[in-house]
């Protein structure tokens, strides 16, 4: 949701109102303690994600607040249900790590929060240029002293067709920087709702040069770009993912890149990275073959799901989900 100024002001005038923040980082720590008491609200704060272990900490309150980090169970969920929470926020945009379904069956509601779409879009393109001019290999050579040309030269962005899968808000951004490139921008969604060249998804993967993917993970887009799609994708062609890892097939993705079916990819989000990324595993197994793999690859960029972790997004994340919360309470007080 998008908040209007009047009902942010609400929030703030709210009753006293308490909310337990699972998954809570230092930074998000530091801004809910800022923000707390703006919204009339008591926060109890703990960074351990939440799960029958620890649901004690949401005794007394009908909202909590979840990071989008760790997979929330059926055996959560009812838990917290019996606990006599009401409404759970995810401080995300997308809500696949929570059974919305299965929630909202033993009488739970959950809302997720808009945060700046400039951060993730940023950071796309970013990946998209990064991707293109080979910025892995020359870094990496450039670090043990080695300064010779890369053997394969860059491309320009003006010189190419962008397929843009996904044009929400963070699409649209992405579409938006684009355009000052001067590249050909193709774009793709089952609800259009912008002004863009829209074509159908196969056309899109037939003519695009780079495909970079912002919708959300569903059960319809599981897997949208599978082995099928990606062998319709144009020869050379990169794939940018800053969405969700399971919109693209990994064990697909694959060959086509060993191969030189593809030209490479930019993935800050990957299949099964629950439980990997956010850790440090500089001593530790990996525990993930397909993410070895690739990061093995010269024309693989891989980050840790960070595109949305800028200082503004995380602000707007938090304060939302504050406002989720209270606006939940002040329905449920009138009806």
């Amino acid at each position: 949701m998008t908040y209007s100024e009047p009902a942010r002001a609400a929030a703030r005038t709210a009753v006293t109102t308490g909310i337990t923040v699972y998954g809570c980082g230092r930074d998000e720590a530091r801004l809910l303690r800022e923000l707390a008491p703006r919204f009339g609200v008591v926060p109890t704060i703990t960074a351990a994600a939440v799960s029958e272990a620890n649901i004690e900490l949401a005794f007394g309150n009908r909202c909590i607040s979840v990071d989008h980090k760790t997979r929330i169970t059926k055996s959560t969920l009812l838990a917290l249900s019996q606990a006599g929470v009401a409404y759970v926020s995810t401080r995300s945009i997308g809500c696949n790590h929570i059974d919305v379904g299965y929630a909202e069956s033993v009488g739970i509601s959950v809302g997720n929060v808009t945060y700046s779409p400039d951060s993730v879009a940023d950071y796309t393109l970013m990946l998209m240029l990064m991707a293109v001019r080979h910025a892995k290999s020359t870094l990496r050579r450039a670090d043990v002293h080695d300064y010779r040309l890369h053997e394969v030269r860059g491309r320009e962005l003006r010189d190419l067709s962008i397929g843009v899968v996904g044009t929400g808000r963070i699409g649209a951004a992405v579409m938006n920087r684009l355009r000052g490139f001067g590249c050909r921008v193709l774009a793709y969604d089952v609800r259009p709702a912008t002004a863009a060249d829209y074509v159908p998804l196969d056309e899109l993967l037939r003519r695009s040069d780079i495909v970079t993917l912002h919708t959300p993970l569903t059960s319809e887009t599981h897997h949208l770009l599978d082995r099928r799609r990606i062998e319709q994708m144009k020869h050379g062609a990169f794939v940018i993912n800053t969405g969700r890892g399971a919109l693209l097939d990994t064990e697909a993705l694959l060959p086509a890149l060993a191969g030189g079916r593809l030209g490479g990819a930019a993935l800050d989000v990957l299949e099964g990275e629950e439980g990997i990324f956010y850790t440090d595993r500089r001593n530790k197994p990996i525990g993930s073959g397909p993410l070895v793999r690739l990061q093995e690859m010269p024309n693989v960029l891989i980050s840790p799901h960070t595109a949305y972790y800028t200082d503004h997004a995380l602000s707007d994340a938090v304060e939302n989900s504050l406002t989720n919360c209270l606006e939940f309470e002040s329905r449920n007080r009138h009806e």
